[in-house]
């Protein structure tokens, strides 16, 4: 497969948004503890983004701001609405902010490089996601790992972005993206064993294959000579995935 056919059917990176929050908007006391009200105007604003309501999400993150303009939480928050509704000189003058007053703030550099990466600027966003990875508190260190695997691909560092994926492996067994990306990557060194070792728990592992998976699968199958699990993989690839790109290269490798 193709390596444009390759990089198109990968989502991208991975923003990291915190949790739904239950705050309702009504009760704040930002006069009588600041930080308090501060921290629940962001947790609310995220849940606002998270719901794409970028109007509700700008207003409290306004009043977020007027009680701290120097917090970083409320800039990546900005950033993100930004991002989301096409205003990115803004979103990136939000992403630098954030990082700015805060270095370590690893949540923000992880959605600054995904940023990065919608902008077909992977140097940059395999940068910062060289500083995410090394905190090792980092709590989606694991997604940081396989979003710096997708940056290495794009810059095609083939040995890189394995050494990436199969980090996050060792943190996270059961990463479907980093388990089909290895098995690819295996497939494509002519290490087939391996790569059908991947591939059988990237398949055990998700509810349906991608497109990518299943012409994958097929691939393998025909390598070992399975023809009903060749069989299998084409019909589901051609029923779920009709006008994808790769039962497009299917029909033209039947």
């Amino acid at each position: 497969m193709g390596q444009k056919m390759r990089f198109a059917a990968v989502a991208g990176l991975v923003l990291v948004l915190s949790a739904c929050i239950t705050t309702t908007d009504s009760v704040f006391t930002e006069k009588a503890d600041p930080e308090v009200a501060l921290e629940r105007r962001v947790e609310l604003a995220r849940k606002y983004i998270g719901e794409g309501n970028w109007d509700n999400a700008k207003r409290n993150l306004k009043l977020a701001y007027d009680i701290d303009p120097d917090n970083a939480e409320v800039h990546e928050a900005f950033a993100l609405v930004y991002q989301s509704t096409g205003e990115f000189e803004m979103a990136e003058d939000s992403y630098r902010t954030a990082i700015r007053l805060d270095r370590k703030f690893s949540r923000a550099r992880n959605n600054y490089a995904t940023f990065l990466y919608s902008q077909q600027r992977y140097d940059e966003a395999a940068e910062q996601l060289e500083f995410v990875v090394q905190d090792t508190l980092y709590k989606a260190r694991p997604r940081a790992f396989v979003n710096l695997g997708l940056c290495r691909l794009q810059l095609f560092d083939s040995m890189a972005a394995e050494e990436a994926f199969r980090r996050a492996l060792t943190m996270d067994r059961t990463n479907s993206i980093a388990l089909l990306e290895l098995a690819q990557l295996r497939f494509d060194a002519g290490d087939f064993r391996t790569a059908e070792q991947y591939y059988g728990t990237y398949r055990a592992i998700v509810r349906q294959q991608s497109a990518r998976g299943l012409w994958l699968g097929i691939r393998l199958a025909r390598e070992a000579g399975d023809r009903d699990a060749e069989g299998s993989y084409a019909l589901a690839l051609s029923n779920l995935y009709p006008e994808s790109p790769e039962y497009e290269a299917y029909q033209r490798n039947p």
